[in-house]
């Protein structure tokens, strides 16, 4: 099949489109490779996958209306998995305007082209920050999330209303994973694994929000690869018996997964897989909760394991230790 993979240059875009093309399948991979980080980790992304026959790769922004109809035209797509968007749940406080343009824009010329051109079905990204200060644990996706308390988080709830009218209106079947803080190796160089990693290894002090009493349900790429690669394979279909008073599903095409561990730990358990994995001692400065952030995510991933029949294997420690055997390799 014919697959485009937006954010292909990203962290989880990078490892999807390259799980497809070992299954053998045809991946176009687009990315604008903007600064919002590095645009050199990006590119040594992109050279992960340079020497598969069947990856060719795009410079493109999904928010390049003209541009990808387009492309869409062109390619006739069988399948479509959307990872591009703006992330970074702090970035957006002060920066709302590159969320609206990535994350609403960008996802509306995905529903578009996916819509005009016979898409089989559209997988996206959505994520945990919907749930807000959702108090209940773990986070079901039948909780309702009306509450977003960023941007980022108001946007990714924002995609899954679009995709449901696309669903209801045009028989386009969707399906949105919340996903519940990706790491691994070649991962984010924004998100707590490659900051503190950095930091421990430097010498540098590290700031741990909250005074370090945070939960989060950390998930290693390799899992999360696993199940985006089974879910595209289930695809939703209309069913008038569902309740359509769940956010998780309808009698339309469909459908909303937790994608997490289902495990969450506290920071300073994540904090001590650091030092255990590198050797060094962490140098903690405790600081207050950040405007916008949430003191736990925690996923309820039964959902999708029922779905996919598959469940997170990889642990806290085990994961680290490939992220700093990584890190280490790649700033040599």
């Amino acid at each position: 099949m014919k697959y485009l993979v937006t954010g292909a240059a990203g962290f989880i875009g990078n490892f999807v489109a390259e799980r497809l093309c070992q299954l053998g399948h045809k991946v176009i991979g687009l990315d604008n490779l903007n600064d919002y980080y590095d645009p050199k980790l990006k590119q040594a992304r992109l050279k992960r996958l340079e020497d598969l026959a069947n990856f060719s790769f795009i410079k493109m922004d999904v928010s390049d209306k003209q541009a990808i109809s387009e492309l869409f035209k062109q390619a006739q797509f069988d399948r479509v998995i959307h990872l591009a968007a703006q992330a970074g749940v702090r970035y957006s406080i002060d920066n709302p305007m590159a969320y609206i343009e990535s994350n609403l824009v960008g996802m509306a010329t995905i529903l578009e082209g996916c819509r005009h051109n016979n898409v089989a079905h559209l997988v996206y990204a959505s994520s945990s920050s919907v749930y807000g200060m959702n108090e209940k644990m773990p986070f079901s996706e039948d909780d309702a999330v009306d509450h977003p308390v960023s941007l980022y988080a108001a946007t990714k709830k924002s995609n899954e209303l679009m995709a449901h009218t696309y669903s209801h209106l045009y028989g386009l079947p969707t399906t949105g994973l919340r996903f519940f803080t990706v790491y691994g190796p070649w991962g984010r160089p924004d998100m707590a694994p490659y900051l503190f990693t950095d930091a421990i290894l430097n010498n540098r002090e590290i700031k741990v929000f909250n005074h370090g009493e945070m939960l989060r349900d950390f998930t290693y790429i390799d899992d999360i690869v696993e199940g985006v690669i089974r879910i595209q394979d289930v695809i939703p279909t209309v069913d008038p018996s569902l309740d359509r008073h769940s956010p998780a599903k309808s009698d339309a095409p469909y459908r909303i997964y937790n994608i997490g561990n289902n495990q969450p730990i506290e920071l300073r358990q994540f904090i001590k897989a650091i030092e255990n994995a590198s050797g060094h001692e962490a140098q903690q400065v405790f600081l207050p909760m950040q405007p916008g952030d949430v003191p736990a995510t925690y996923a309820d991933t039964s959902a999708l394991e029922e779905e996919i029949n598959f469940k997170p294997q990889t642990t806290i420690q085990a994961g680290m230790n490939a992220f700093v055997d990584w890190y280490k390799a790649y700033h040599s």
